[in-house]
């Protein structure tokens, strides 16, 4: 999801992980909110319900699809780019268990994404994961602002 200012510029929202892996991390760990999808499902309706599980806010508007970015690791990320107005205030995301430490034997719940903010250009590249700053460009050079 994408902003504009009112001076004309760009901002994006992203969202951090939640869980104690991702705990003490902050550049390079944000990502746009994203899951998997089977491969019979239609990638733009998942990526819909990807935000809405990560976010607790319907992901609504005309969608601008961007090219798939692979990210370290090989995961293949497909993306759309929506204007909209989310409140990050109003986060809500689903949770996962993960038995924490390893081998503890105790299982804890963590939600899937712990927070969520709106950044410009500049933060937004420092922030996200490496794999996926190419999506905040393309959607730059969409606007044609490179």
């Amino acid at each position: 999801m994408f902003r504009r200012t009112s001076s004309g510029s760009i901002e994006f929202l992203l969202v951090h992980p939640g869980g104690p892996f991702w705990a003490k991390k902050d550049l390079g760990a944000w990502s746009i909110p994203k899951g998997e999808f089977s491969p019979e499902e239609d990638t733009l309706l998942a990526a819909r319900r990807e935000f809405c599980e990560e976010t607790g806010s319907d992901a609504a508007g005309q969608f601008i699809e961007l090219a798939p970015v692979k990210q370290p690791g090989g995961k293949i990320v497909h993306a759309w780019a929506v204007e909209g107005a989310f409140d990050v205030r109003q986060l809500v995301s689903n949770r996962f268990e993960l038995e924490w430490p390893p081998r503890s034997g105790r299982v804890h719940s963590y939600p899937e994404v712990d927070r969520a903010a709106w950044f410009d250009v500049e933060t937004a590249k420092a922030k996200i994961l490496k794999g996926q700053v190419s999506l905040i460009d393309q959607l730059l050079q969409h606007f044609g602002k490179n």
